[in-house]
C-alpha cells in the first residue's frame, strides 16, 4: 500500500494514517472535512493504461495504488463497480448533442453507487479493530453498509429518518443491520446518530465525516476515464444532495491527471431539487460553504437541509469551471418515465436528477453541437417503487375477460 496524507481541506492541518480521524478538530464537522491524496509521482508508474489494460480485476480493486488499502484486504465474492456506461444516439440527437454516455450505477450489490464507499470504509473499519460500523442515511448509504457488512461480518447499525422508502427499509431488515428509525428528517437523525456513536465508539460511516467514503466514490471517475478510452467527456451530470458524490467523481478525475491518465479536466454540473438547493445556492451566490435549507423532495436520496460535504462539492464546481441547475420533482419523475422508456434503464428519482438538470440544461440553451456529455445513474428504481408509480402518465395496462373476442375488443382502444 502506498502511504497516504490526510489533511483538512480548510486550514490544511495534516493528521495520521496509522488512526482513524473523521473532521478537523480546529474547523469542525462542516468546514473541516479531510482529504486524502497521495504521492502521485510514485503511483505514476505503476498505474498506467497499459497495466490497466493487462489488469483482469473487474473491480474497484484495478485501481488500488490509488486507493488507501492494501492487496490483502480487497473484497472478493461481491463485485463492486465497472458498472456499465453505454452510449445512447437517440438522445443524443434529439438533444442535439454530439455524445451522451450513460453510467449505470444501479449495477452494484445494494443497486447503488453507495458500495464504493462502503467498501473502502468498511475495510478501513476492519484495518482499525472495528466490530460495530454505523452510519446514518436516508436510505442507499444505509443498505449498501448493510450489505457489505453482511458480506464482511460485522454489525450494522442505521439511523434512517422516517420517510425513508419501504424499498430500503426492507433491504435493511434482508441483510440484518439493527434500524433505529428517527421520528424526524434525515439531518435530526444525522445529528442524533452522531452523539450516539461517539459514546458507544462505533466506527462512524457517514457520509463526508468519514474520509474514505470518497476514496471509494471517486472509482466511478476512474472506470469513465477508462471506459471511454481515457477521453473525458465535456460534461458531467451528477445527482447532488450532501455534496460527498460529486466531490468524489472531481477527486477521481484530478486523481487520474496528475498521474497522467486523462490530458485534461471536464466541467461537472451539481443536478438539485429545487426543494433541497444548498449547494446550488451556494454556488451561484459565491459563498464556499453551503447554508442549511427546509429540504422537500421525493428524490429521497438527494433531501438535505445542510450538506455534511458542500464545501468540497462547491469547490468541485468551482475548480471544474462547472455549474449548478435546480429542477423541480413533476421533472425528475418525467426523466425517470424517459430514461426507461428509452434506454431500458430504470433509476430512482434521485438519479434521474442528472437527466431532468441535462434537459433543462438544453432547454436554457446551454448545450453545444459538439459536446460529450455523461449523466451519472447513481441507483435503481427498485429502491422506490412508489415514487415511479406517481410519474406514470400513460396508461399501460388492460383488464380482460379470459375470453379471446374480449381481448381484441379492449387492445383496439388500448
Amino acid at each position: 500500500m502506498i502511504k497516504h496524507i490526510i489533511t483538512c481541506v480548510n486550514c490544511g492541518k495534516e493528521f495520521t494514517s496509522e488512526q482513524m480521524h473523521y473532521t478537523c478538530d480546529k474547523c469542525g464537522d462542516i468546514a473541516g472535512t479531510l482529504e486524502i491524496t497521495y504521492n502521485y509521482d510514485q503511483i505514476k508508474p505503476v498505474l498506467t493504461q497499459a497495466q490497466l489494460e493487462q489488469n483482469r480485476l473487474q473491480n474497484i480493486f484495478r485501481y488500488l495504488p490509488l486507493l488507501p488499502i492494501g492487496k490483502e484486504n480487497v473484497i472478493t465474492g461481491l463485485r463492486i463497480g465497472m458498472t456499465p456506461l453505454s452510449e445512447n444516439i437517440t438522445l443524443a440527437q434529439e438533444y442535439n448533442v454530439a455524445n451522451l454516455y450513460l453510467k449505470d450505477d444501479s449495477f452494484n450489490p445494494s443497486l447503488t453507487l453507495k458500495d464504493r464507499a462502503s467498501a473502502i470504509s468498511l475495510i478501513k473499519a476492519r484495518e482499525f479493530g472495528y466490530r460495530t460500523v454505523a452510519t446514518a442515511s436516508t436510505g442507499n448509504a444505509a443498505a449498501s453498509m448493510a450489505c457489505l457488512g453482511a458480506h464482511m461480518g460485522l454489525q450494522t447499525v442505521i439511523f434512517v429518518p422516517e420517510s425513508i422508502p419501504p424499498a430500503k427499509r426492507l433491504q435493511l431488515q434482508v441483510y440484518g443491520a439493527k434500524i433505529v428509525i428517527v421520528k424526524a428528517n434525515y439531518d435530526a437523525a444525522f445529528d442524533l446518530f452522531r452523539q450516539v456513536s461517539q459514546e458507544k465508539n462505533w466506527y462512524n460511516r457517514s457520509t463526508a465525516i468519514n474520509p474514505y467514503n470518497i476514496e471509494g466514490k471517486k472509482t466511478v471517475a476512474f472506470e469513465i476515464c477508462e471506459q471511454l478510452d481515457f477521453k473525458v467527456p465535456d460534461l458531467i451530470f451528477v445527482p447532488v444532495g450532501d455534496g460527498s458524490i460529486i466531490s468524489g467523481v472531481w477527486k477521481g478525475l484530478k486523481d487520474f491527471y496528475r498521474i497522467g491518465l486523462i490530458d485534461h479536466l471536464p466541467r461537472l454540473v451539481a443536478c438539485q431539487s429545487e426543494g433541497s438547493a444548498a449547494i446550488a445556492n451556494a454556488f451561484k451566490t459565491g459563498q464556499d460553504q453551503p447554508l442549511p435549507v427546509k429540504a422537500g423532495t421525493l428524490a429521497d436520496s438527494i433531501s438535505v437541509d445542510l450538506p455534511r460535504d458542500g464545501v468540497k462539492a462547491v469547490r468541485a464546481l468551482r475548480e471544474s469551471q462547472g455549474d449548478a441547475v435546480t429542477v423541480n420533482d413533476p421533472s425528475i419523475l418525467q426523466a425517470q418515465q424517459i430514461l426507461a422508456r428509452q434506454t431500458g434503464i430504470f433509476c430512482e428519482p434521485s438519479a434521474a436528477a442528472a437527466f431532468a438538470g441535462f434537459q433543462k440544461y438544453h432547454t436554457e440553451g446551454k448545450l453545444r453541437a459538439a459536446d460529450r456529455i455523461l449523466l451519472l445513474l447513481t441507483g435503481s428504481g427498485m429502491k422506490d417503487l412508489a415514487s415511479a408509480e406517481k410519474g406514470l402518465t400513460q396508461k399501460t395496462e388492460i383488464i380482460v375477460d379470459p375470453v379471446h373476442d374480449d381481448v381484441h375488443k379492449k387492445l383496439e382502444h388500448f
